[in-house]
């Protein structure tokens, strides 16, 4: 099993096969507008357009978990980032990233790790990063500013 056996939902509730990012790098990250790590969307948009051309994509999955820090409709966070951040890269429909509820992407994201055993997600901004071939190769905790793991993106990018 690989990233690219999911669907997921587009911000308009349209299904969406994540084949479509098939042979591509990716960053999946849950995120939230009114978060002390919201301002990394700037750092993410600058290595999403540094990196774009060379098959690196970045997917945003807004989640309202931690504390309601996403709050407000689909279209007002798109609107939110697309305005303070000018982000650019491909966000989807709002999930719960933990628990019951849990989106199919994250109940098997979380288990993606050396041990097998799932791994929560604490809170907004963790990031799991995506080989070419749609398995986990690394996973970034909230606190890892995106100019800290660029490096290791370029590095996927070349293999």
């Amino acid at each position: 099993m690989n990233i690219y056996d999911f669907n997921v939902l587009a911000q308009n509730g349209e299904e969406v096969s994540l084949r479509k990012f098939e042979g591509k790098v990716l960053l999946v990250v849950n995120t939230a507008t009114k978060c002390g790590f919201t301002p990394q969307y700037d750092a993410l948009e600058k290595m999403y357009e540094e990196l774009k051309d060379q098959g690196f994509e970045i997917l945003d999955f807004p989640c309202n978990q931690f504390f309601r820090q996403a709050p407000g409709t689909d279209e007002e966070i798109n609107t939110f980032c697309t305005l303070k951040f000018n982000t650019k890269f491909t966000r989807f429909k709002k999930i719960e990233v933990k628990g019951g509820n849990a989106d199919p992407l994250y109940k098997w994201l979380i288990t993606q790790n050396e041990k097998g055993k799932p791994q929560s997600i604490k809170w907004n901004f963790t990031k799991f990063l995506i080989n070419r071939k749609g398995e986990v190769v690394a996973r970034f905790a909230p606190t890892d500013k995106p100019e800290g793991f660029a490096n290791r993106v370029k590095e996927e990018l070349l293999k």
